[in-house]
């Protein structure tokens, strides 16, 4: 797995827009705080575009993300939010000058598909807040923020979760792979699935009907994607719906139920996700998780 290095004063920063559009005083804000950080901010010409609900048309998103990609000098590419359209991108980009000049690629969100990508690539990602979310709504920097440039700059990422009800004790290290299930179920059957054998998964989600929920995770059940992972972390379910005759079961209980025949540990309550905090957390390196009646540790075991 490479690593591309961690951000020093002056790096060179890259801010696209490879899915939903985004208007420049939702970002701009964002932009000058990474400038107080100390960073240097390459925009996307597409950046503020607009096609309908994307940034601009499939070639324009493209043509951005993959300028930054194969830009030698930046050192971390921001996606400024998820929406939709990566998917639409994804098989247009061309990866070689990015494998010379490994950098960080940060989202959440529709960019599930580029973690999903870069991990079979063995590059490592970061789950995390994007730009559109950087501030609160009073201008200042948020603790996902914050959290975002100490991992960036080198911190090695510690979470302690408390204890919940569905989790299931044990302990697990291997490489962290995931993010939003719509997104990884939308990718089954396709190049850019990913092999879950021996990982541990995190998965988190927003918006969704219960009943989906089941049916995405019934999906990774029936496809033999759970039975051999090495533990599950399950973030943030937020904005849940439900029909008119109630489904009966929280997103948590289903995914509970989803992997109750088999053994590894499983965690509940990690901050991340479509909430907040949104905290972040390194694809592809090894993490250690640790489950007991006392709560939850997850910790990167080599950074």
């Amino acid at each position: 797995m490479k690593q591309p290095a961690f951000l020093q004063s002056g790096a060179l920063v890259a801010v696209v827009a490879p899915a939903g559009r985004v208007a420049p005083e939702q970002v701009l804000p964002a932009l000058t705080w990474l400038e107080q950080e100390g960073f240097r901010v390459w925009q996307g010409s597409n950046l503020f575009g607009e096609e309908h609900q994307y940034a601009a048309s499939d070639a324009g998103r493209a043509a951005d993300l993959q300028a930054a990609l194969d830009h030698p000098e930046v050192k971390a590419v921001l996606c400024a939010r998820g929406g939709y359209g990566t998917a639409r991108i994804i098989d247009r980009l061309d990866f070689a000058g990015f494998l010379r000049h490994p950098k960080w690629l940060v989202g959440f969100s529709d960019i599930t598909v580029l973690h999903n990508r870069l991990h079979q690539l063995q590059v490592a990602t970061i789950h995390g807040v994007m730009p559109r979310y950087f501030l609160d709504d009073s201008g200042l920097p948020t603790e996902s923020s914050r959290a975002l440039l100490s991992l960036l700059r080198g911190e090695k990422a510690a979470y302690t979760i408390a204890p919940a009800a569905w989790n299931r004790a044990g302990r697990a290290q291997a490489p962290l792979v995931g993010g939003n299930l719509s997104i990884l179920c939308s990718l089954r059957g396709t190049p850019y699935d990913l092999d879950l054998r021996g990982k541990i998964l995190f998965l988190e989600d927003v918006g969704e009907y219960l009943y989906h929920i089941d049916r995405m995770m019934q999906n990774l059940r029936l496809g033999g994607k759970l039975e051999k992972l090495a533990g599950l972390v399950v973030g943030q379910f937020t904005e849940m719906k439900d029909n008119p005759v109630p489904f009966g079961k929280s997103a948590e209980e289903i995914i509970r139920e989803a992997v109750e025949p088999y053994h590894f540990p499983v965690c509940f309550g990690m901050q991340a996700g479509h909430g907040q905090p949104n905290l972040p957390l390194l694809f592809g390196p090894k993490w250690k998780l640790e489950v007991s009646a006392a709560g939850c540790s997850l910790s990167v075991c080599d950074v």
